[in-house]
């Protein structure tokens, strides 16, 4: 309960400060209703003029309109083995813990519904979306305290789960380090139904192998181990190129899903990658 009462406290003074106002413009409504009418000012728009009230009153009436809420966000947080690497400040865990905190708690703070789906190789848990702040300190007490069953990873059975569960148009944060195979058809038809976001999460050390002589490494996944020569330039090349090459994929798949993908390392600051985000949406809202 207190790492629960720490991570409410920093998530709803970054929304307050932060992303409250970014997160409500960077994502809209589904239209406007009609609220009220006013008495015509100088600026409004003639095209809103209400005639049949202002002829009644003998002076021009305006129509004024609201933006029609009503938002879902889903989480989907991989909770598979490799989540708990990490090798500078952070697991990868802690990292989608605290972005998922702060994203539930802005939701949360524009009166639109959250949701979650945890993900290993299987779909371990689902929360539905609702509204409300006892229903967001439900969520970050899941994501602090949630133990998987399994260790592996299956993106594609997630994003399957999630097609046939949320009919409704959401919004979709799938947040991994997407160390799998190929899951191009479930995001492509997630992506024509939802406003898909990936954000990759990693670490330093998946980009690079130090150099700390033989030593002998496990699947955190699978299990299985080997003995590597960390030293060997070529292990180090080639082990950079695995991750160049899982990135590409990675940004291929979102790209042709018609979905944005972030990147957080972690070890580095996740509130500018996000900042940054919302700005651009701002600027494009879908």
């Amino acid at each position: 309960m207190k790492k629960v009462k720490e991570l409410e406290i920093k998530s709803k003074k970054l929304t307050a400060n932060l992303f409250t106002g970014e997160y409500h413009t960077a994502f809209k409504g589904r239209g406007m209703s009609f609220k009220e009418v006013r008495e015509y000012s100088a600026g409004d728009d003639v095209r809103f003029i209400d005639w049949n009230v202002s002829a009644r009153m003998g002076t021009p009436f305006s129509k004024l309109f609201e933006e029609e809420r009503e938002l879902t966000m889903m989480l989907l947080v991989d909770i598979s083995a490799s989540s708990l690497f990490g090798t500078v400040h952070r697991r990868k865990k802690d990292l989608i813990t605290e972005v998922c905190a702060v994203l539930v708690f802005a939701a949360v703070n524009n009166n639109d519904k959250a949701g979650v789906i945890f993900f290993s190789d299987k779909v371990e848990f689902y929360i539905p979306p609702k509204k409300g702040r006892q229903h967001a300190l439900y969520i970050v007490r899941e994501l602090l305290t949630i133990q998987p069953q399994r260790r592996g990873t299956n993106l594609n059975e997630a994003v399957r789960f999630f097609n046939n569960a949320v009919k409704q148009k959401s919004i979709a944060f799938i947040l991994s380090d997407f160390m799998v195979e190929q899951y191009d058809d479930p995001l492509r038809v997630a992506g024509s139904r939802h406003d898909v976001i990936g954000i990759k999460v990693y670490d330093k050390m998946d980009m690079e192998l130090p150099d700390v002589g033989l030593m002998q490494i496990e699947d955190a996944e699978t299990g299985k181990t080997r003995w590597v020569d960390t030293g060997d330039k070529m292990v180090q090349y080639n082990y950079h190129r695995q991750f160049e090459a899982n990135e590409e994929a990675c940004r291929l798949s979102f790209l042709k899903s018609g979905a944005d993908l972030l990147y957080l390392r972690t070890d580095e600051d996740y509130v500018k990658v996000l900042q940054k985000f919302f700005m651009k949406r701002m600027k494009s809202p879908r």
